[in-house]
């Protein structure tokens, strides 16, 4: 069996171009997260060790016991490539949903197969966002605007609130007007060179970084280090 054959949507970004573990040796442990086709065949998929072998539902089932409270919305106007890189990273540091706003189709290719583990839900319009987000099962989540806007706060210096979502705008333009006026506050990232903006996803990621600094229990096995 090739490499492309095993995985070539999933790779790890270093190491061993075949990632993974091959099939398990010796008696079969039981139990209802076991996937017997893993087993037999082996898990080349990008999951942590604690999840080799699992079903993807039952990884995901163990993954609901633990996500965090922010949320990460996307709007989606331009099927912007950085879209997939967000919802990786979101599986990454365990949001408690990714929302895609606009457009339903998005390229999935940077996603690298996470959107598989992550809960990702479709909204036709920031005003649809914001209305389920007040009326949240679990109780409202305010939404915060992440853009160099004049006027925005900064982010390093504010207290992100546990329950939150954070949206981010088109790459290029950033958030729509309409946007703007439907967020409860808007967030700016520090930059102190040349360039006007930076990247969509990286924006993303270190307004997620901050709430898991802020929030996310460092104490035991939960947080993945390698």
């Amino acid at each position: 069996m090739s490499v492309e054959e095993l995985a070539p949507y999933d790779p790890m970004p270093y190491g061993q171009p075949v990632v993974g573990v091959g099939p398990w040796v010796g008696e079969w442990p039981s139990g209802p997260q076991w996937d017997p086709e893993l087993l037999a065949a082996g898990d080349r998929r990008n999951v942590v060790d604690r999840y080799r072998y699992w079903t993807l539902e039952a990884i995901v089932a163990d993954l609901d016991t633990r996500r965090h409270g922010f949320h990460v919305a996307i709007e989606n106007w331009q099927h912007d490539f950085n879209i997939g890189t967000i919802v990786r990273t979101a599986n990454a540091f365990l949001a408690a949903e990714v929302h895609i706003v606009g457009n339903r189709r998005w390229n999935r290719r940077g996603a690298m197969v996470t959107d598989r583990y992550q809960h990702v839900r479709h909204h036709p319009s920031v005003a649809d966002l914001a209305a389920y987000l007040r009326e949240h099962a679990d109780g409202p989540v305010l939404l915060h605007g992440i853009d160099n806007l004049p006027g925005s706060a900064h982010l390093e210096t504010a207290e992100v609130p546990r329950r939150v979502c954070f949206l981010f705008g088109q790459e290029g333009p950033g958030l729509s007007d309409g946007a703007r006026d439907l967020c409860d506050g808007t967030f700016s990232i520090a930059q102190f060179g040349s360039t006007r903006s930076i990247n969509a996803s990286a924006a993303a990621a270190i307004a997620m970084h901050a709430w898991v600094r802020q929030y996310a229990d460092l104490s035991g096995d939960d947080a993945w280090r390698g």
